[in-house]
């Protein structure tokens, strides 16, 4: 299995709609959900300012 970190800058905090002229990002594979966890935590600290940026992991099959 394999991770993949996704997310971007949402329009509000219900985290469904992406902010208009912006994209939702996409970082991975990665092999295993703790050099998954080490890339979210490093773009999750460098939007930690921004309440509408949100980052999650994912598993892939």
């Amino acid at each position: 299995m394999s991770y993949f970190v996704v997310g971007g800058t949402y329009k509000d905090t219900t985290f469904k709609v992406i902010e208009e002229g912006t994209k939702q990002e996409k970082f991975g594979p990665f092999k295993t959900y703790e050099e998954a966890k080490q890339h979210w935590d490093k773009i999750s600290w460098e939007n930690v300012d921004n309440c509408y940026t949100r980052f999650i992991i994912l598993p892939h099959k």
